[in-house]
């Protein structure tokens, strides 16, 4: 099945302090993952910058004028939260990774190509309405939901977040939206400190699934399949977006799960299979967190060799 990799030198041009775990290394590593050798299918495409419009659906106007309008110090950097920082090339970045994921909504809607992967940074779903948080700018998963929700027309869009961090951002733009399922699986007890299995939302639409520090692939692989994967497939989405998280792999230094690159494939596979059957296999996947280089490519490829094979 055809899918397209959406990314753009500009999500390179965020610059992190030094030592900073979501520095532009992770993006370096990701492309190369998906080199042309080993995946010459891939649709390379360069992201465009997102419209304010798209943005403004999930964001507030004086928050997206504080980016704006933002300059950093003479260190060249201004802190936004105790983890996130903002350069002179922070907001063109977030705009190009909220673009791609507009883009590639639109894209698959169309039938340019049946899936799609945005590798871009900075990452998304902490990023609450009114405020930055945990490194992201921008709720690029929440951005194309509400795109697909309010210009496409669909009556039904999914996030389904694979991150081991709870996406609290996401969660908040939409936890009033009808036809917007969110379902998360993480680690409990952890940052943000969200994403309790009573959080469902106003409409019932949301699934939250903590796991205890320590999860490996047999318990986590058992629950999703008997947690998030019927929810999905009783929503019915028709179209579905990933929050693509890698870092509950067992070498990412910022968690404690025990995963490894086949339970990423795994998942991706069968949320495929769920798309196939409601939304003619629509499925736009946006690059989350992953921390520990290595890890973060070889999980990444195993992620896009499962999107092909789906």
């Amino acid at each position: 099945m055809s899918v397209a990799l959406f990314t753009h030198p500009a999500c390179l041009e965020h610059v992190e302090p030094p030592s900073h775990a979501e520095r532009r290394d992770r993006l370096h590593a990701v492309i190369e993952a998906l080199n042309e050798k080993d995946f010459p299918d891939l649709v390379r495409i360069k992201a465009p910058r997102a419209a304010r419009e798209d943005v403004r659906r999930v964001h507030t106007s004086a928050y997206i004028e504080r980016l704006a309008s933002a300059r950093p110090d003479a260190d060249g950097w201004l802190r936004l939260d105790p983890d996130t920082y903002l350069s002179a090339g922070s907001f063109e970045a977030a705009l190009r990774a909220a673009g791609a994921a507009c883009a590639a909504l639109d894209g698959v809607m169309a039938g340019n190509f049946d899936k799609a992967f945005c590798a871009v940074r900075p990452p998304g779903h902490h990023a609450m309405p009114d405020h930055a948080m945990g490194f992201c700018l921008l709720s690029n998963a929440a951005i194309a939901a509400r795109r697909a929700l309010d210009v496409h027309g669909l009556e039904r869009v999914a996030i389904v977040d694979f991150d081991v961090h709870h996406g609290n951002g996401t969660q908040a733009a939409l936890w009033d939206v009808p036809g917007a399922f969110y379902a998360s699986v993480h680690q409990a007890d952890f940052y943000p400190g969200t994403g309790h299995a009573h959080e469902t939302g106003a409409m019932g639409e949301i699934v939250n699934l903590p796991m205890p520090a320590g999860t490996g692939s047999a318990d986590w692989r058992d629950a999703v399949a008997t947690t998030i994967l019927p929810a999905l497939e009783a929503f019915a989405p028709q179209c579905l977006i990933l929050s693509a998280g890698f870092d509950a792999h067992k070498d990412d230094p910022l968690a404690r799960f025990a995963l490894t690159s086949a339970d990423f494939a795994w998942i991706t596979t069968n949320l495929c299979a769920i798309a196939r059957k409601t939304s003619c296999g629509r499925v736009v996947s946006l690059l989350e967190g992953g921390y520990d280089l290595q890890a973060l490519g070889r999980a990444c490829a195993a992620h896009i060799r499962a999107l092909e094979e789906a």
